[in-house]
């Protein structure tokens, strides 16, 4: 037998396996240290350190304690920064899982997972917190859904079922309701849960109507929002298992709750959800892997279905809970469209809001009830791109997506610069347009004399208005919610929303519409939508049936077709021409892999992206690969190359 083949076992000492905090791939791993006798009787696994790694003091997290090493000599924990365990072998485990699944690292993802750690905070002595307030049985909202009902008693009985749920746009049919229905009837089988929501203002709503139905104190949320202090201080709260029901946004997924039981999450197609630091996970996806993991119940749910989440329903992953359309559209105010050109104005798409006469007669009809909401995407939003003769969508001639300007023509995002031409007149010429809410605030103001108009921003969003005639012009996300429900909601620009260089543009366009619509007064009632905009566009056929789960099984095939995420696995690598050409030529890339680029980005100096396309279950593969890649750089100490795994979002 060779020597290199002899493993020595080295026992009789305390070994601590320790995740160093370094950026550097290739050291992506556990780490052994002798742990001092004197450190023995506060250190456990989840518990901070400081040790010293390539010559300089680092943190680092204890992962396990052992009595036997295969290697000699070990360099000595010197620190035990607190005993308090704030990484839970199951968090641990989900962390891992996560740096595998987007080609990141350890140390990256448990930033997301763990907060800063705040000393006083630690060692203040902790808040009380009471029972949560239950009512045993009690289902407000999922029971009147099929299959709600049921979801919430196999939660009750100890199970842990996934499903997916399509809420109805009905105005005061709160979506929180729902989830805390889930939430409350895992809490009653003794177990613990989460609920995520996808902004800082969905949270508050959430917040007030958990208050409301168990009472003040017995849960608590995370996020950014509430400061450090008070961040660590909850943190810590789920970490000791003083409180089971946790709310909270992103990074929340990480949670330590305690014998979770269930993962509930609202609006999974929110781009708030994409972390925007390495490795970008999505926490619609760590929600899946953490339910998996853990074993634990699963509801995804929201007014529109993304094509994720319809893949893990034709997959038999997820259940589905809903309403047949032709049930949903008794319930929910009547929803209809009509054409952006007539006789009022420009129909050039980069000049002035194209409001037809459909559109202000039920304007005028609807301020005689109460205000109307008018929906405008804000400037900057828009970034469609059209045949300047024709106006037919611009799009990407190789995978069909929609094409942007740039200073050198038009660039796909996926396939790089594109040759186009328009295949109806042959025209080659485009031209793109932005609307935004302050011009329509002002032809508005001309056009209805004398009437009340509230504008709604991103960068000034307003709470609510009163039951009181006004025009109240939002952009899409901070919708005001009207006392009482709006009488009637115009939602402009449709065909724009759905021409933007997006790869989630119908999906997008279409959540934001079911959004609007929540909001306005059931049809018994007198509410109505209406979307100006072509009616033959898929999104808007969605909108008017009221069918969001048919969209998304048809926008599923369209991604299969096209070769899209969730059909394939996507991975982009970004940087520096020379280095992504080498990086990418070294790859051992799976059979079936296809390489897109690389390509100049435009906007970015001397940057390029390479889009790597697998299919047939070569997607962990080709991760697996790309990672392999950054830790051949990283040992070579050269920069690591940016990689996104199916991004959400890309620039």
């Amino acid at each position: 037998m060779s020597a290199a083949a002899v493993t020595i076992v080295y026992m009789d000492r305390t070994i601590a396996e320790v995740a160093v905090d370094t950026p550097l791939a290739h050291l992506d791993r556990r780490f052994d240290y002798e742990v001092p006798s004197t450190m023995l009787p506060g250190l456990a696994p989840g518990a901070r350190v400081r040790v010293r790694f390539a010559g300089r003091p680092r943190d680092g997290y204890v992962m396990a304690v052992k009595g036997d090493t295969d290697q000699e000599t070990l360099l000595p924990v010197e620190r035990l920064v607190s005993p308090e365990v704030v990484l839970l072998p199951e968090v641990a485990r989900l962390v891992r899982a996560v740096a595998d699944h987007y080609a990141g690292t350890f140390a990256d993802v448990v930033r997301l997972a763990v907060p800063p750690r705040h000393g006083k905070t630690e060692q203040a002595k902790p808040p009380d917190f009471p029972a949560v307030r239950l009512e045993p049985g009690r289902v407000e909202c999922l029971g009147h859904y099929e299959w709600g009902g049921r979801f919430c008693q196999v939660l009750r009985d100890g199970g842990r079922p996934r499903a997916a749920w399509c809420a109805l746009p009905v105005f005061g049919a709160d979506w929180p309701a729902g989830l805390l229905d889930a939430a409350e009837a895992c809490l009653e089988s003794g177990r613990g849960a989460l609920v995520l929501a996808p902004d800082a203002g969905e949270l508050r709503r959430l917040e007030a109507a958990c208050a409301a139905r168990f009472g003040k104190g017995g849960f608590v949320s995370l996020s950014a929002e509430v400061g450090p202090a008070a961040r660590y201080r909850r943190f810590l709260a789920v970490s000791r298992g003083s409180v089971k029901l946790v709310l909270g946004t992103r990074a929340a997924v990480f949670a330590p709750v305690a014998d979770l039981g269930l993962i509930a999450m609202w609006d999974d197609g929110d781009d708030s959800y994409a972390e925007p630091r390495a490795p970008y996970p999505h926490a619609r996806e760590v929600a899946a892997l953490r339910a998996h993991l853990a074993g634990a119940g699963l509801l995804l749910g929201g007014h529109v279905r993304t094509a994720e989440v319809e893949a893990l329903l034709e997959k038999g992953w997820l259940a589905p809970i809903g309403l047949p359309p032709s049930q949903a559209r008794l319930a929910c105010p009547r929803v209809a469209a009509t054409a952006g050109r007539d006789s009022y104005g420009s129909q050039d798409p980069a000049g002035r809001v194209r409001v037809p006469h459909d559109a202000f007669t039920l304007i005028r009809a609807g301020l005689a009830q109460g205000p109307v909401l008018v929906q405008v995407p804000r400037t900057g939003y828009l970034q469609c791109v059209a045949c300047a003769t024709c106006q037919r969508p611009a799009r990407c001639p190789r995978c069909q997506e929609p094409l942007r300007a740039e200073a050198g023509g038009l660039t796909c995002r996926w396939c790089g610069p594109a040759n186009w031409s328009c295949p109806d007149c042959g025209d080659n010429r485009f031209r793109a347009g932005a609307v935004g809410v302050r011009r329509t605030a002002e032809e508005f103001g001309k056009a209805f004399p004398g009437t009340l108009v509230v504008q709604s921003r991103g960068d000034q969003p307003v709470a609510s208005v009163p039951d009181e005639p006004a025009l109240v012009l939002s952009t899409p996300g901070v919708e005001p919610e009207a006392v009482g429900g709006y009488a009637a909601a115009v939602l402009l620009d449709a065909d724009a929303m759905l021409w933007r260089p997006d790869l989630r543009a119908g999906e997008e366009a279409l959540r934001r519409w079911l959004r609007a619509t929540a909001l306005v007064r059931p049809a018994g009632e007198g509410g109505t939508a209406m979307i100006v905009g072509s009616s033959g566009e898929r999104a808007v056929q969605a909108a008017l049936r009221l069918d969001p789960a048919g969209f998304a099984a048809r926008e599923l095939a369209d991604r299969r077709e096209a070769g899209f995420p969730p059909a394939v696995k996507l991975v982009t690598v970004e940087g520096p021409l020379s280095e992504v050409a080498d990086a990418v030529g070294q790859l051992e890339l799976p059979d079936g892999v296809e390489q897109l680029g690389p390509f100049p980005l435009p906007g970015e100096d001397e940057t390029c992206r390479v889009t790597l396309r697998a299919v047939a279950g070569g997607g962990a593969a080709l991760v697996r690969a790309v990672k392999l890649a950054q830790s051949s750089r990283s040992a070579r100490k050269l920069r690591p190359l940016r990689v996104r795994v199916d991004p959400q979002v890309v620039g």
